[in-house]
C-alpha cells in the first residue's frame, strides 16, 4: 500500500481569506492499493447475484466510473485494479474505498474487500449499492433549465441525465438563479460555452441530449485556453457581483487584481530594453517575470501569473478569441420560438425532425445539433433574413 499526499497549497483562482479552501492546512494522506486474483475469482463466481448482471438493473451505467464487476468482466486480461483508500475526515477512522463500487450483496462485499491488499481485516460500516433512476430528456429544457412544456418548472441534477456532484451543483446554481429571476420578472442568465464549463455542460445537455450518465470533462469544451482555472474570477466575477452572489469586498479585491494586471501589461508593452519591449523579452520560454531587466513593481503572485500567461500565450489567446467572435455571430442570432421547420422548403427530413424536436433558441445552438449540417443552417439563415418561417399563433 502506497501513501500519497495532495498539494500543500492548492491553486485557487481568487484566494478568499474566509473560505474553506483558504483554511486548508495539513492534509491527510490517501493510499493506493490493488485488487488481487482472489478478488477477480470471487466476483466472477458471484456475478449472477449482481442486479447489474442479473437483469434487475438494465440502465446504462456511468462510462467513466465503472463498477468493480464491470472492470473484472470488461478488462479480464488485467491481473489487478487500482483502489484508492481515502480518509473520510480528521476526526474519524472511516475510509472511503474509491474504485470498488459494486451492486453485489453484502456478504460478497465483505469477502471482496478482504481480498484487497492491506484490507484483509477490514469491516464494512456502510455497504455499497447501485441505483437505477429515470431522467427527463434534457433536450426538453431551455438553456435556462426551465422545461419547455411546463412554464416556471426548472430541473437540475440527475433528473437531467447527469452524473456527479459538481455537475448537479452547477445545474442547481443556474436553475436556482433563473427560478428566482423568473419570480422577479427578470430575464434568465445563460452562460456561454466560451464563458464557463457550466455553459458547456448545459448547452451539451439541452442541445445534444445524452444516452448515458453525462460527466463534464475539459475535452468537451472548444475554448479550453480561455476556460482556465486561474482566470475564473476574470470570467465570472462581474456577473456574480451583478447577480448579488459575490460580496462587495470580494469584488473590490478582484477589481484591484484586474487593475494591477492591466497596469503591468501596459508597463511591459511600453518600456523597451535593447530595442525590444519588455513584453517581447518575456515571450522567451526560458524567462519569467522575475527575470526581466530593470526595476519591477512588487506584485502579488496571482497578478504575475496572469501577466505571464497573457504575454506568453498571446498569439494562441488571440486566435481562440477570434474563434469565439465567429461563434458569437451565430450564437447571438436568435430563432423565434414559433419558427416552423415543417414548412421550410429544401430542409432535409432529419434536420427538420431534430430541429423541430429540440427547438434551438439560437442559430449557434441549432448548428451544434447532431445530424444538422452546415447547408441546413444556411437554409435556416436565409429564411430568418427573409422574416419567413414563423408559425402563426
Amino acid at each position: 500500500m502506497t501513501g500519497t499526499t495532495g498539494r500543500q497549497v492548492p491553486e485557487i483562482p481568487t484566494r478568499l481569506p474566509g473560505s474553506i479552501l483558504a483554511q486548508i492546512g495539513n492534509q491527510l494522506p490517501c493510499y493506493i492499493t490493488w485488487t488481487t486474483s482472489q478478488t477477480a475469482d470471487l466476483i466472477r463466481a458471484n456475478l449472477h447475484r449482481s442486479p447489474m448482471y442479473g437483469g434487475v438493473i438494465e440502465g446504462v451505467g456511468p462510462r467513466y466510473c465503472p463498477s468493480i464487476e464491470d472492470k473484472i468482466v470488461r478488462f479480464a486480461e488485467k491481473e489487478r485494479h487500482q483502489i484508492f483508500l481515502e480518509p473520510e475526515g480528521i476526526g474519524t477512522d472511516e475510509i472511503y474505498v474509491n474504485g470498488l463500487s459494486t451492486s453485489l450483496p453484502y456478504d460478497v462485499q465483505v469477502e471482496v474487500i478482504r481480498t484487497v491488499i492491506g484490507c484483509e481485516e477490514a469491516e464494512i460500516l456502510r455497504p455499497a449499492y447501485a441505483v437505477e433512476y429515470d431522467f427527463a430528456p434534457p433536450t426538453q429544457l431551455h438553456s435556462s433549465l426551465e422545461t419547455k412544456c411546463c412554464h416556471n418548472l426548472f430541473l437540475a441534477g440527475q433528473i437531467n441525465g447527469t452524473s456527479g456532484y459538481e455537475e448537479a451543483a452547477a445545474q442547481g446554481l443556474m436553475a436556482g438563479i433563473n427560478a428566482a429571476r423568473r419570480v422577479r420578472g427578470e430575464p434568465p442568465v445563460v452562460l456561454g460555452r466560451d464563458q464557463a464549463y457550466i455553459g458547456v455542460l448545459i448547452d451539451d445537455l439541452v442541445t445534444k441530449g445524452t444516452t448515458e450518465p453525462y460527466r463534464m470533462f475539459t475535452s468537451r469544451a472548444e475554448y479550453r485556453l480561455l476556460l482556465r482555472q486561474d482566470n475564473a474570477d476574470f470570467r465570472l466575477s462581474t456577473l456574480g457581483h451583478q447577480l448579488g452572489l459575490l460580496p462587495d469586498r470580494v469584488y473590490r479585491r478582484f477589481q484591484a487584481k484586474r487593475e494591477a494586471v492591466e497596469k503591468e501589461l501596459l508597463r511591459l508593452r511600453e518600456n523597451r530594453v535593447h530595442g525590444q519591449t519588455l513584453a517581447q523579452v518575456l515571450k522567451r520560454p526560458e524567462l519569467g517575470h522575475g527575470d526581466l531587466p530593470g526595476p519591477s513593481p512588487s506584485l502579488d503572485p496571482e497578478v504575475v501569473r496572469q501577466v505571464e500567461i497573457a504575454i506568453k500565450y498571446e498569439g494562441y489567446l488571440q486566435r481562440e478569441q477570434a474563434d469565439v467572435a465567429r461563434f458569437r455571430s451565430l450564437e447571438d442570432r436568435p430563432i423565434p420560438s414559433g419558427f416552423d421547420y415543417e414548412t421550410l422548403p429544401g430542409l432535409r427530413s432529419e434536420a427538420r425532425q431534430k430541429l423541430g424536436a429540440i427547438r434551438p433558441g439560437t442559430v449557434g445552438q441549432a448548428a451544434r445539433i447532431s445530424g444538422v449540417t452546415p447547408s441546413d443552417i444556411s437554409l435556416v439563415l436565409v429564411w430568418l433574413k427573409r422574416g419567413s418561417g414563423v408559425r402563426g399563433t
